[in-house]
């Protein structure tokens, strides 16, 4: 049997997997792990590294090979890092070594593991390819799309490195073309992606009834943002956009929360907010009923809010209409909300009625400061109120009580507009505006269980609403 021998002494000492895996002698290696599977992963003590650290950098690719094609209970380590944070890939690249390089990749090694000072193996093999005038190891990372964009702790690219040291112009001028083309091919995925989106706000979008306006506005922010993104995923630097408090201001029922919902999708499908959740709150959810206990009762629904949407509904009720003579505690949760609004964190949109949202827009001059945008909700029209019933029919789940049920073809929006527009009175109408629509099916499916008989066979008859319905229901509500 070949004796080896350590290269840094004359005397013998026993032989470890690691020096067996730089040895290379495959029959030798394969012995060891069949007496202890449990060696296949373990560390030296000198640089932690394991024996496929080990035959990577020494490019002893039947080694290699046999590490990652190994089966049975003890799996590779792949990506088990060193005592620099080096994977056996990085070992690899930094040392040239192609053939071990090209097994890796086939067998899935990540090619954009970064080390403990943010290298990927595509940074270690063109410092390696600096000195040397074989580029073959850089080539083989970048036709497996090595990010060329990558930046290391001192935000340098690969590229960045070449400016170091001598470097061939031939490796110079390979990293600029693949650098080129892989920017083209992000902008052509990125161009794909905002079309996606785009697609995705408007699906949203097609559920708001009316709001022309606000729609318009957030169609106009998704495309800014969506280019700032498609900018940033082709290498471009842009500012950040701030994020966009709000206030909405209009009569209950006019789809602010629902907005509130569709804003949070948006500013989280471009990036702004890590969650489209939105956290409603009222006046009782954060005002206290006792000294020191607003502020806590605050901070907990600010965190509870935290990386999405703070909505705070009836907003003017945290200011008092007429002036007390002690402090109310409403203005202590106003200025607890406001103290957070530059974090970054969390956008905040004030809702309530236009007339008292006065008090609140001018109870704290940071206000208008941090609230740059004011959305007006119109009332909504009977016809307006018709595509909202129609657009809830076409769209019951089977939680709804309305599951099942079906509108008849006579109950068309000019048909059910006509409707509103002669049993409710315009007073009613803004007072409930789409507040209106789920106690009115609710009425007209109980108007359809009133008309039927119980020995009625007609399927049809049994879930479909009529006109009649739907003006019964109507009539309850007047």
């Amino acid at each position: 049997m070949h004796r080896h021998r350590d290269p840094r002494s004359r005397s013998s000492r026993p032989i470890t997997v690691h020096d067996v895996a730089k040895s290379g002698h495959l029959p030798a290696f394969q012995k060891l792990l069949r007496d202890n599977p449990a060696l296949v992963n373990q560390p030296n003590d000198v640089l932690a590294q394991t024996p496929l650290h080990v035959a990577a950098e020494c490019n002893n690719v039947d080694i290699v090979r046999f590490l990652l094609e190994l089966e049975g209970p003890e799996k590779i380590g792949l990506e088990a890092k060193n005592m620099y944070g080096e994977t056996a890939l990085h070992m690899a690249a930094k040392n040239g070594r192609t053939e071990a390089t090209k097994l890796l990749l086939a067998h899935g090694a990540s090619i954009e593991a970064k080390t403990d000072n943010g290298m990927t193996p595509l940074h270690l093999a063109v410092w390696h390819s600096r000195w040397k005038e074989d580029c073959s190891t850089v080539k083989t990372l970048l036709e497996n799309n090595a990010d060329c964009s990558a930046k290391d702790d001192e935000n340098k690219t690969p590229l960045n490195h070449l400016s170091q040291g001598p470097a061939g112009e031939n490796l110079r001028q390979m990293l600029i073309r693949y650098s080129d083309e892989q920017r083209k091919r992000k902008a052509i995925e990125a161009c794909g992606e905002t079309k996606a989106k785009m697609d995705k706000l408007e699906d949203a979008l097609s559920g708001i009834v009316g709001l022309h306006e606000i729609k318009a506005q957030l169609r106009r922010w998704a495309k800014g943002m969506l280019l700032d993104e498609r900018r940033r995923a082709i290498g471009l630097k842009v500012g950040a956009r701030r994020p966009p408090h709000m206030a909405f201001l209009g009569n209950p029922g006019t789809g602010k929360t629902m907005v509130a919902r569709v804003l949070g999708q948006l500013l989280h499908m471009v990036g702004i907010l890590p969650s489209d959740k939105v956290t409603e709150v009222q006046r009782t959810d954060l005002v206290g009923e006792f000294v020191g206990h607003t502020g806590p009762k605050t901070k907990r629904k600010i965190k509870e809010a935290e990386g999405g949407i703070l909505f705070v509904d009836e907003a003017y009720r945290l200011i008092p209409a007429q002036k007390a003579d002690d402090k109310d505690y409403g203005l202590e949760a106003l200025e607890e909300i406001m103290s957070v609004m530059d974090s970054g964190k969390i956008v905040v949109i004030f809702a309530g009625y236009s007339e008292p949202m006065k008090r609140v827009i001018g109870s704290n001059e940071g206000f208008c400061r941090r609230v740059t945008k004011f959305f007006y909700f119109e009332d909504f029209s009977s016809e307006d109120l018709a595509q909202i019933l129609l657009i809830k029919m076409n769209n019951v789940t089977e939680e709804s009580l309305l599951y099942g049920f079906k509108l008849h073809p006579s109950c068309t929006t000019e048909a059910i507009a006509d409707l509103i527009q002669r049993e409710i009175t315009e007073k009613r109408r803004k007072e409930m505006n789409g507040g209106l629509v789920d106690p009115l099916l609710v009425n007209a499916r109980e108007s359809l269980d009133l008309r039927l008989d119980f020995d009625c066979v007609d399927t049809e008859a049994l879930v479909t609403i009529t006109l009649h319905d739907l003006e019964s229901g109507l009539k309850l509500l007047a």
